[in-house]
């Protein structure tokens, strides 16, 4: 937009871009210097698409011959609607008109029917966004909810948009067009229940729509639950529309919507046109296509956590997480047995709780309860049960924080499992599901996994991240070097998940019978050398090399092996391309990427590839708070976090707080987490 180093001149004539700190925010990273006073002819008057104050800054922009900048958001907003309060994600900054004119060229149509829109790199980018829109249906305003069921198939779906919408006008309709597309519907589907999508802003009350319940006809329905638009458009027979955004969408799930007004996507060969689309617009696009250029080319798109300017990627897995959080949360949750220090921040990643002890009264709140994993009681899941309220258990996620969990140290990632629970392999949970839906991923869909592991490994970045020394071993020539780690011995994942080898002098002598002239490192697990948990051995005799305060990362490359009761530690040892033996059930064993000596669940049939096992453990599955923003946040940015230690602290006053609430339960904090 401006020279490099130089901001460009743009004098606001709509008050948002004053007052909405995200606006001015994003407006500024993309070049502009905001001024107020009389620009000159040298400058841009920034107006807000075609709102009714836009007019203002046209007429300033004509008396001193500067130029016109229409801004709007961009196709993925956020949430919510701005009139909710949402700040947006992005936005289209066009200097020609803007896209939805259809009376002008806009800087998007010229884009479309211009670019060569040829680059194979840039297409696969658009068809892989395109796959995680539709994967974690995000749309406009995320804030649908997947689960809710749309009507039985065969309906026609019609569109509906707010009244007054400059769309329409600057679209070619009018109010009597959507009149005009309901009868065309019934006429073109004779017979076939029509069901009408409202609009977001309708149903939470802002603007009106064009459709009211009450004066339908028979076989007409008002669809006004946030129910996300892909299931919509699955049981759909055709789509209906006039100039919304969702005949937009719809083109991408496969539909080829009737459009009754001129909006951008309409005249490209993606629709059935019922208005003549001007003659500016001949070029046939394919879907790919359309979606480079409205999606990755032509908007600009912010990242909040980092406040800067980001890739369509980076806005797709802001969105992915912050809506799957609402999605997760929004009837909220009854929270049961957790420990106090807990609470901040479970609260912090969960939003409000309720926090409840008695697992009757918690059942018969009327809310999803959820619980600390290892706290789970057959009379919480009877009482769940009987009052028909779903069950979710919490633990820490695999990239938890840069310290200890017995030192109280607050976790960046939390899983919320509404099967059972990872560590448990006597019932299916809900990563054993996402691994296996991973495991017939497409390829090109696991190139964010396997970035993500490359990215790990070069950052040295574990589970805890404590840090340490690179250790010396000395290492033999010529004999194989086996990592055995140490374990807590009374964890939930030895209790639930080991096979016959149940201790650390048991797993060490199995690692001895497994490589009788193998040199065999043992690590202890770093809560025993605390001594804040059970599992002390004496290894003598057993090991040929003790190391504790080192820095894991930094010891896996050196091993050759590593042999393992169910430590996660195996884990990281398979991102690292280390191979491992297993003498329990882990969650990452029985998928055919370890050699497995314990009891394999029946269950674990899939064979995922490394990559779709880190995209299940890593992405699909744990939820990432961001300390330095409170938002729900991707992967990505956790990994930034745990890499530079940014907002992270561990708070003495949690440990305070767990050391009195330990002394009224008439036990130690330290024996339990």
């Amino acid at each position: 937009m401006a020279n490099a180093g130089q901001a460009r001149r743009g004098y606001p004539y709509t008050a948002g871009f004053l007052t909405n700190a995200r606006l001015r925010r994003i407006l500024t990273l993309s070049g502009y210097a905001l001024k107020l006073g009389r620009p000159g002819p040298q400058d841009d008057v920034l107006v807000w698409g075609h709102s009714p104050y836009a007019a203002r800054g046209e007429r300033v922009a004509a008396a001193t011959g500067a130029h016109v900048v229409r801004v709007e958001d961009a196709f993925l907003r956020s949430l919510h609607p701005g009139r909710a309060g949402d700040p947006p994600l992005g936005l289209v900054i066009d200097r020609s008109g803007v896209y939805f004119d259809a009376s002008r060229p806009s800087d998007l149509e010229t884009l479309l029917a211009t670019h060569p829109l040829d680059d194979t790199a840039l297409l696969d980018r658009a068809r892989d966004a395109l796959a995680r829109i539709a994967e974690a249906h995000l749309t406009k305003y995320a804030a649908v909810d997947p689960t809710l069921e749309p009507p039985p198939p065969g309906y026609v779906l019609l569109i509906d948009q707010t009244r007054g919408d400059a769309a329409i006008r600057l679209g070619g309709a009018n109010a009597h067009s959507f009149a005009e597309m309901l009868a065309h519907a019934q006429e073109d589907h004779p017979g076939a229940p029509i069901v009408i999508k409202t609009h977001p802003e309708t149903q939470a009350g802002h603007r009106p729509g064009h459709f009211d319940a009450a004066t339908l006809p028979p076989g007409v329905t008002l669809e006004d639950r946030p129910i996300a638009p892909r299931r919509l458009f699955e049981g759909a027979r055709a789509v209906y529309c006039v100039t919304s955004l969702l005949g937009f969408e719809a083109i991408f799930a496969g539909h080829k919507p009737v459009v009754f007004g001129l909006p951008f996507y309409a005249g490209w060969g993606l629709t059935e046109d019922r208005r003549l689309t001007p003659a500016r617009r001949q070029r046939l696009l394919t879907r790919a296509q359309m979606a480079a250029a409205t999606l990755i080319l032509h908007p600009v798109w912010y990242d909040p956590y980092r406040d800067r300017l980001c890739e369509l990627e980076d806005v797709i897995g802001t969105l992915e997480a912050q809506a799957r959080a609402w999605r997760q949360d929004r009837a909220g949750h009854v929270a049961v047995g957790m420990r106090a220090w807990k609470r901040r921040h479970l609260v912090q990643t969960f939003g409000p709780l309720r926090f409840e002890d008695d697992p009757v009264k918690a059942a018969a709140d009327g809310r999803p309860v959820m619980v600390w994993a290892g706290r789970e009681t057959g009379g919480l899941r009877r009482a769940c049960e009987g009052a028909k309220r779903s069950l979710h258990r919490v633990e820490d996620g695999f990239l938890r924080s840069r310290g200890l969990g017995a030192e109280l140290v607050p976790p960046l990632s939390l899983v919320l499992d509404d099967l059972g629970i990872y560590y448990d392999p006597s019932r299916e949970s809900r990563l054993d599901r996402l691994i296996a839906e991973a495991a017939g991923l497409d390829p090109k869909r696991l190139v964010r996994a396997e970035k993500l592991v490359a990215r790990l490994v070069a950052l040295g970045l574990t589970k805890y991240n404590l840090g340490g020394e690179a250790p010396d071993l000395s290492l033999p020539e010529g004999r194989e070097v086996i990592l055995v780690p140490g374990q807590v011995e009374d964890d939930a994942s030895i209790l639930l998940g080991a096979g016959e080898v149940r201790s650390n002098a048991a797993l060490l002598a199995a690692a001895r019978d497994l490589h009788p002239e193998g040199w065999i490192v043992y690590k202890p697990h770093p809560d025993v050398v605390a001594g804040l948990r059970a599992g002390a051995v004496e290894p003598q005799g057993l090991a040929d090399a003790v190391v504790s305060k080192v820095d894991s990362a930094a010891l896996l490359p050196q091993v050759d092996r590593v042999v393992t009761m169910t430590s996660g530690l195996g884990f990281e040892a398979l991102l690292r391309g280390v191979p491992v033996t297993v003498l329990g059930a882990p969650f990452y064993a029985g998928w055919g990427l370890t050699r497995d000596l314990g009891p394999v669940p029946a269950h674990r049939r899939a064979r995922p590839s490394l990559a779709a096992l880190a995209h299940a453990c890593l992405i699909a599955y744990p939820r990432y708070h961001d300390p330095v923003t409170g938002l729900p946040c991707p992967v990505e940015v956790a990994v930034d976090r745990l890499a530079s230690g940014t907002g992270m602290r561990a708070g003495a006053d949690l440990r305070a707080l767990a050391l009195i609430q330990g002394w009224l339960a008439g036990q130690s904090w330290l024996w339990r987490r």
